[in-house]
């Protein structure tokens, strides 16, 4: 396959790869000529979803296995199953969650939605990112980062302004904090091959950004929010060459985003304020 701008083909694993920013994700790196493994929960959803980046990029290396990140044994199955399809592992992407079945205060939830929140988040990544660095420290190493790992966590001002139920808020938060210690962990241990990145792609018009909204909010949310192609469009590029051990790759600048967020809000109701 004919690479963009010379560049030599990677090895990338996506989670929760059959539908939005994930699927948005895996065509954008086949389309730069990369080898992809995409997981996800629907094993329906996932043949569909192959049969389509197949279609969208016929020359393009695209694999999918069934996974569930919150099983415990899902990590191991689906680490295996990547290492088998492309040999070598370059770039993971934790992008599999949850936000919840409903947008209620806390002590509304369902016990059973606030635990499978927490398992996917946070827990899941974890466990995730034992798997990766341990098919990285296998792989050839190198004295500056060569692998990488990305998850998506809030910061402080993404989790403020996050509609979201405290579950889905308090595990992104932690999968922010995954991040910051273990590229800590990783310098300690002496691991220089390893880069561990928090991954910021602002608000993505998806499902799951729309569940449980009213039609006031639908209306807000789709004013403000980009679709997944354009977002990836931006992300996989900043993936593709990052080098530095640990960063934050943003869509766009926060104060950009603080910005639209203002500039919806008067649109649809009026009042940057509301």
């Amino acid at each position: 396959m004919k690479k963009k701008n010379g560049d030599h083909s990677l090895g990338v694993v996506i989670t929760g790869g059959s539908k939005g920013l994930g699927y948005a994700l895996a065509s954008e790196f086949l389309a730069a000529g990369d080898r992809v493994v995409i997981c996800g929960r629907n094993l329906q959803r996932m043949e569909e979803a192959l049969q389509e980046l197949r279609m969208a990029v016929p020359e393009g290396e695209i694999y999918g296995v069934g996974c569930d990140v919150g099983d415990p044994s899902a990590g191991r199955l689906l680490a295996d199953f990547a290492v088998a399809k492309l040999g070598r592992v370059d770039r993971w992407i934790n992008n599999a969650g949850t936000a919840g079945m409903l947008k209620r205060p806390l002590w509304e939830l369902d016990t059973g939605d606030i635990l499978e929140t927490c398992t996917t988040n946070l827990a899941g990544s974890i466990a995730l990112c034992a798997e990766a660095v341990t098919v990285m420290q296998r792989q050839q190493s190198s004295k500056k980062p060569c692998y990488h790992i990305f998850n998506m966590g809030f910061s402080l001002t993404g989790a403020a302004f996050s509609r979201s139920a405290v579950p889905h808020k308090a595990s992104k938060r932690g999968v922010a904090e995954l991040t910051h210690f273990l590229s800590r962990e990783l310098k300690a241990a002496g691991v220089k091959s390893i880069g561990v990145h928090e991954l910021s792609p602002g608000l993505v018009l998806t499902d799951l950004l729309l569940r449980d909204a009213t039609e006031e909010e639908s209306r807000f949310l789709k004013v403000i929010a980009e679709k997944p192609e354009k977002v990836a469009s931006i992300l996989v590029p900043k993936i593709r060459s990052v080098t530095a051990r640990n960063t934050r790759l943003r869509y766009e600048p926060l104060a950009k985003m603080v910005f639209r967020i203002l500039v919806g809000m008067r649109q649809i109701f009026g009042n940057p304020l509301f």
